[in-house]
């Protein structure tokens, strides 16, 4: 049958398509004097394409460069019933964290041939609410959530990276929040810290409530006391240093005795430093500091930062590859998927030195 349909128009080549003339698969059979059957066929590389003569497929994909047929995303989204399409919902598209992860997100889906359509919600309930149904509107096939809170589960599936929630069809890839507690808090009690304060992220964020649960969890099995006045927590809706310059104020106004602060992560980290500088304080001689997620900066900050890395491009690329597994039906996850942090020492943690006031700089 293949070879009736190649056959059965002369080989020579016919008029050319007039210039400004839409390039169809009809107007390639017309120029090539062959069925627009047989040209997907040749195009789309499709099973049984071996069964027409080289010589036509080689006069297909000649005709095909020479007047650059594109063909319809459309009419291969009708035919396969997929729109090669994938949400992404991050908080702000200046966020050091999400645009890691994102670079892993996309890396996965630009080699499986997938598109992205990524929205910024600024932490806002009603855009959180709302692009998701926007999205679904333009035919997503599935949902990659960086760093936000979801309420529900949504009608296609989702990947929740840094997600805490258990909710029916998201599956959260997350980082292994008591692992990293142990590595900063023991790195920090070996160098022969006591005196640790705390800075808590917001409850905006996915990742605050259990990361700051972790932390007093391996504190008190280290016994070291954690009290009240020794926190502070973020209350800026912000992806700048500013977000951990005014808690370490804050911290240091109280006249509070600490030799070393675990920040939220490397952002708050890179403020609470300035924080410190300002108040005459050095880092890490008066002052041990330690961030989190290591994002590509913390290791060009004077100083450089003692962090806990979070493979944030790797953890994109197992998002996605996950998605596309379960869109296609190739496998079954459950509901997380674990991720192991890694301790990263640098230069903002050293052992403890003498004591010094706290009070601001005259």
């Amino acid at each position: 049958m293949l070879q009736q349909l190649c056959m059965g128009k002369r080989q020579k080549s016919g008029t050319e398509p007039a210039p400004g003339q839409t390039i169809s698969l009809r107007t390639l059979g017309e120029y090539l004097n062959l069925s627009p059957a047989t040209i997907s066929l040749v195009l789309n590389n499709a099973p049984g394409v071996r069964s027409i003569p080289q010589e036509t497929r080689n006069r297909v994909i000649e005709a095909a460069a020479k007047f650059d047929y594109r063909p319809s995303f459309y009419a291969r989204s009708l035919r396969k019933r997929q729109t090669f399409s994938i949400g992404v919902l991050v908080p702000d598209l200046n966020d050091h964290y999400a645009t890691q992860v994102l670079s892993g997100v996309e890396e996965l889906l630009m080699e499986e041939g997938y598109f992205y359509l990524t929205a910024s919600h600024r932490r806002k309930p009603d855009l959180i609410e709302e692009y998701p149904r926007l999205l679904l509107d333009r035919c997503v096939e599935g949902f990659i959530l960086i760093d936000t809170v979801l309420e529900h589960s949504l009608k296609v599936p989702a990947i929740a990276v840094a997600g805490h929630r258990k909710l029916e069809g998201v599956t959260n890839v997350v980082l292994d929040q008591r692992r990293a507690a142990e590595l900063s808090l023991r790195h920090l009690y070996q160098l022969g810290h006591r005196r640790i304060a705390f800075m808590r992220g917001g409850s905006h964020s996915s990742d605050a409530d259990e990361r700051w649960e972790l932390q007093m969890a391996v504190a008190k099995d280290l016994k070291i006391d954690v009290p009240a006045e020794m926190t502070v927590d973020i209350k800026l809706l912000v992806s700048t240093p500013e977000m951990g310059y005014g808690p370490a104020n804050e911290l240091i106004n109280r006249g509070v005795d600490f030799s070393a602060l675990v920040c939220y992560n490397d952002i708050s980290a890179f403020g609470a430093i300035r924080a410190l500088v300002d108040h005459g304080l050095r880092v890490p001689e008066d002052v041990s500091v330690v961030g989190f997620d290591d994002i590509q900066s913390a290791a060009f900050h004077n100083p450089s930062l003692t962090t806990i890395r979070q493979p944030l491009n790797q953890m994109g690329g197992v998002a996605a590859r996950i998605l596309l597994q379960r869109i296609r039906g190739q496998a079954t996850f459950p509901d997380t998927v674990p991720i192991m942090p890694e301790l990263v020492i640098r230069e903002s943690s050293c052992p403890p030195g003498p004591r010094r006031s706290r009070g601001k700089r005259t």
